[in-house]
C-alpha cells in the first residue's frame, strides 16, 4: 500500500520536475552567466528579434552606450576579412596529436634552448595566438631546470639563432579588444608621421598593386615595417613573422612570409615607382622640405646572379668593378630628404641623368620651385650638359677632372695667394682647408667658368671646383660643395641600415622597387629625427638604437590603441615628442587613436 502511495506521488511530481528542468534550460538562454554568452544573446535579440538597443541593454543589464559599443565591435569583426568566430569554436574530430611540436610547453623549451628571453618567448607565443602570462612561462622554465639568462648585448639580441616554428598566417586585424607584447613597440612611433605628412593618402592613391588578402596600404606598409626595423637577414622568416607589433604597423596580425614579398614585387613596374616618387616630391615641395640645393650621386648596387645583362660599375667599398646596377639618388643637404632615385642608369646615358632629374623636379609645376643649385661630382655629366643646365637657369657646382698640367699649375701658386676657410665634415665636425679661385673659358661648355682650387682636404691631389655662379662668395661656394661630401654618408646608410639589396637576403625583390621603399623609409626616419632636438644630425642606425628599438605592451580597446613602451634612457623625450599626436587617428588601423605611454616594467 505504501509503495503505491509513493508511486502516485512521483507520478504527480513528474510534470513539476519537467517544468523545473524546462525553466533551467530556458534560463540558460535568458540569463546567461559568461560574458561571451551574454553578448551573444543580446546581439541575437538586437539583430534577429529586431529589438531596440535601449530595450536590449535594459534586458541584459548594460548601459546604452556600452551595448552600442558591443554592436559596433561586432560589426567591425564580421566585416573584416579572415575573422574568427567570436562565440563558437569548431571542434576537429579525432584524437588530439601526441607530442605536437607546436604545443606551448614544447615551444617555450625550444626557444629557451636558443637563448630566447621570457619576453622574447612571450612575443612569439602572442604571434601564434597563444595567450599565456610571462609568469607562467617563468614557472615552466623553472620546473624544467632552466637558469636565468646572462645579460646580453645588442648584437647578441639581434643574432638570436633561427628556430623553426610555424608562424601564424598574415591576416587583417579585427581590432577587437586584446593585448600582446612586441619587440617592435618603437616602430609604431613612425605611424603618426605617416599620417601627419599625408604619406598614407599617397600610398592609398598610388598605382601599386593589391592582393586578394591585402589591400595597397597594408602591402606597402608591410615593406616599410621591414625597412624601418633594422632586420638584417630576411631569410630568418619565422623570426620577423613572429612579432605582433610589426604586423600592427600594417594593420595585420603578423607580417606576411618571404614568398609573399617576392611575388608582390614581381608585379611592380618602374612607372609605378616613378609615379609614387613624383607624388612624394610634390609633398616635400608643399611642406617646404626641399631647399635651393640638391646633391646628386651615383651608387653601385652589386648583382650576384649569373645574368650577363648588367654592366660593370666601380664599387668603392670593394675597390673594384662589379657586375651591377648603377643607381642615382637626389639628396637635400639641409633636411636629409632623398627626393629621387632610379636604378636603370646605363653607361651610354649616365651623362643625361642630371637633365632627367631636372625634368622630374619640374614636372607638372607652374614655377615657384626652390631649386637653384645642383651639386655633383666630375663623372656625373659632361660639359655639354653643363651648358644645358645654365640655359635652364640652374646653377651647378661640380668637380673638374684633374690633369697633369692642372696639378702642376696648382703647385706653382704662391702660398700667400691661398685663402683658409672652414667647412663641415661627416660627424658634425669642421675642417680647415685652403682655396684659390680664377675665371677661365671652358672648352665644351662654351662660356667662362668660375674655377676654385681646394687643397688640404685629405685627398692625395687637390680638388678643382667649377661653377657658373659668379655671385656667391668663395666661402659659400666651397661650403655648399662640402655638403656634397655628406651625401656619401647618406648613401652608405641606404646600403647598410635599410639593407638595400642585401646579399644575405633570400628574398628576391625588384631592385628599383627596393630602392623606392628604401627612399620612403629613409625619409620617414628623417621626419622623425628632425623633431628630436639635438638628435637630427644622427645616423639612422643611432636613431633606431636610441629611440625605435624599444619593446612594448600593446592594448587594443574600443577607440584607441595604447602602446606602453619599455623604460629606457631616452623614453621621456620620445613620449614628449609623441604626445602631440595623441588626438590623431590612423585610418588603416580602423580609425583608432594611437596613444604612447611608459610601461610600468623595465
Amino acid at each position: 500500500m505504501k509503495i503505491v502511495c509513493v508511486f502516485n506521488k512521483i507520478v504527480l511530481l513528474l510534470p513539476l520536475l519537467k517544468y523545473t528542468v524546462y525553466m533551467d534550460s530556458l534560463n540558460f538562454f535568458l540569463q546567461p552567466v559568461s560574458v561571451s554568452h551574454k553578448q551573444y544573446e543580446a546581439l541575437r535579440m538586437y539583430f534577429v528579434e529586431k529589438k531596440k538597443a535601449k530595450d536590449v541593454a535594459r534586458e541584459f543589464g548594460y548601459t546604452y552606450r556600452a551595448f552600442t559599443s558591443i554592436v559596433s565591435d561586432f560589426n567591425n569583426t564580421i566585416n573584416n576579412r579572415g575573422f574568427t568566430n567570436p562565440f563558437f569554436v569548431s571542434k576537429k574530430p579525432g584524437r588530439p596529436k601526441v607530442g605536437d611540436d607546436n604545443t606551448i610547453s614544447e615551444i617555450v623549451l625550444r626557444l629557451r634552448k636558443k637563448n630566447f628571453s621570457i619576453e622574447d618567448i612571450k612575443i612569439s607565443l602572442d604571434a601564434m595566438g597563444h595567450k599565456i602570462a610571462e609568469n607562467t612561462i617563468y614557472l615552466m622554465l623553472k620546473k624544467d631546470g632552466f637558469a636565468r639568462l646572462p645579460k646580453r648585448n645588442k648584437q647578441e639580441k639581434h643574432q638570436l639563432e633561427k628556430v623553426v616554428i610555424k608562424a601564424a598566417k598574415a591576416s587583417v586585424l579585427s581590432f577587437g579588444e586584446e593585448n600582446f607584447k612586441t619587440s617592435s613597440g618603437g616602430l609604431l612611433c613612425f605611424l603618426p608621421y605617416i599620417r601627419q605628412y599625408g604619406i598614407d593618402n599617397i600610398i592609398s592613391s598610388s598605382s601599386y598593386p593589391q592582393t586578394k588578402s591585402l589591400d595597397r596600404m597594408q602591402s606597402i606598409m608591410s615593406f616599410l615595417a621591414l625597412k624601418l626595423s633594422d632586420i638584417r637577414r630576411y631569410s630568418s622568416d619565422d623570426m620577423w613573422c613572429m612579432d605582433r607589433g610589426s604586423g600592427l604597423f600594417a594593420g595585420l596580425n603578423v607580417l606576411p612570409k618571404t614568398s609573399w614579398f617576392s611575388s608582390y614585387s614581381d608585379r611592380v613596374t618602374r612607372d609605378m615607382n616613378i609615379d609614387f616618387l613624383k607624388q612624394m616630391h610634390k609633398t616635400w615641395l608643399k611642406l617646404g622640405l626641399l631647399g635651393d640645393t640638391v646633391n646628386l650621386d651615383f651608387t653601385t648596387i652589386p648583382y650576384w646572379g649569373d645574368d650577363d645583362q648588367f654592366e660593370n660599375n666601380w664599387a668603392g667599398k670593394r675597390n673594384k668593378a662589379l657586375a651591377s646596377m648603377l643607381a642615382v639618388l637626389a639628396h637635400d643637404p639641409d633636411t636629409g630628404i632623398i627626393d629621387y632615385g632610379r636604378t636603370d642608369v646605363k653607361h651610354k646615358n649616365e651623362s643625361d641623368t642630371v637633365l632627367e632629374f631636372l625634368d622630374f623636379y619640374r614636372n607638372g609645376e607652374q614655377g615657384g620651385y626652390p631649386l637653384k643649385y645642383i651639386v655633383f661630382d666630375s663623372k656625373f655629366t659632361n660639359y655639354k650638359n653643363l651648358g644645358k643646365l645654365d640655359g635652364n637657369n640652374v646653377k651647378f657646382i661640380t668637380i673638374r677632372r684633374r690633369g697633369v698640367k692642372l696639378v702642376e699649375e696648382i703647385r706653382n701658386i704662391p702660398n700667400k695667394e691661398w685663402k683658409k676657410i672652414s667647412v663641415e665634415q661627416p660627424g658634425n665636425k669642421n675642417r680647415t682647408i685652403k682655396v684659390y679661385e680664377q675665371t677661365l673659358y671652358l672648352k665644351g661648355y662654351g662660356k667662362d667658368i668660375r674655377q676654385i682650387y681646394i687643397t688640404g682636404n685629405g685627398k692625395i691631389k687637390p680638388a678643382i671646383i667649377i661653377t657658373n655662379d659668379f655671385e656667391k662668395s668663395i666661402n659659400e661656394i666651397v661650403r655648399k660643395y662640402a655638403k656634397r661630401w655628406l651625401v656619401e654618408k647618406v648613401i652608405s646608410e641606404q646600403i647598410e641600415f635599410f639593407h638595400l639589396n642585401k646579399v644575405s637576403s633570400s628574398m628576391v625583390i625588384k631592385v628599383d622597387f627596393d630602392l623606392t621603399m628604401s627612399i620612403l623609409a629613409h625619409n620617414i626616419d628623417r621626419l622623425f629625427a628632425l623633431d628630436l632636438e639635438g638628435y637630427s644630425h644622427m645616423t639612422s642606425q643611432s636613431i633606431y638604437e636610441k629611440f625605435i628599438s624599444t619593446p612594448a605592451a600593446v592594448e587594443i580597446s574600443g577607440k584607441k590603441i595604447t602602446v606602453k613602451l619599455k623604460k629606457k634612457r631616452n623614453l621621456p623625450m620620445l613620449l614628449e615628442n609623441m604626445d602631440k599626436f595623441k588626438e590623431s587617428k590612423m585610418p588603416w588601423l580602423n580609425d583608432k587613436q594611437l596613444v604612447f605611454e611608459g610601461a610600468t616594467y623595465s
